[in-house]
């Protein structure tokens, strides 16, 4: 099994909201950001959540997190994992969430990308979560077979105030 590395997070001091998935998908190492499936359905949504054009550089990616206070990051530093599916994840070590939550004091609330990631994080790493409000959306994976509109309506409820 291939040992997978997680990215850097994105986020600032601006940020309220971090956004939680599991570990980068094959095609998202192979691309060297997250989401980069074509058939994942995340930069579509938040495009459309904010009336915005689908981003396409990892700039594009960045600035539109950014510019609606979201963070994006993964529970996993590193795992193994042969393939893309998560029930594939094995050894699984979490990112320091503590030390991210002490860097951006601002986030109050954390959005997981499916069951995967709410299930990792609690196992893993739940009280760094402290007083903040988590909720688990659908995941935009092509693999979790909810129809775009219901992904689409699920997280535009979280994302919106």
């Amino acid at each position: 099994m291939e040992r997978i590395v997680s990215y850097a997070p994105v986020a600032d001091d601006n940020c309220r909201t971090l956004i939680l998935g599991t570990a980068p998908s094959v095609e998202s190492l192979r691309a060297g950001f997250y989401y980069a499936h074509p058939r994942n359905a995340f930069w579509r949504i938040l495009a459309d959540v904010f009336c915005r054009p689908a981003p396409q550089t990892v700039a594009e990616k960045k600035v539109l997190l950014l510019d609606n206070r979201l963070a994006l990051w993964d529970v996993l530093h590193t795992c193994a994992r042969k393939g893309s599916l998560d029930s594939a994840i094995r050894n699984a070590e979490a990112n320091d969430f503590a030390a991210f939550f002490r860097r951006y004091p601002a986030i109050e609330r954390v959005l997981f990308n499916g069951a995967a990631a709410q299930k990792l994080f609690c196992r893993l790493c739940a009280p760094a979560l402290g007083g903040r409000e988590s909720v688990r959306l659908p995941s935009t994976s092509p693999a979790y077979t909810l129809s775009y509109e219901q992904k689409l309506q699920q997280w535009r409820k979280e994302l919106l105030p």
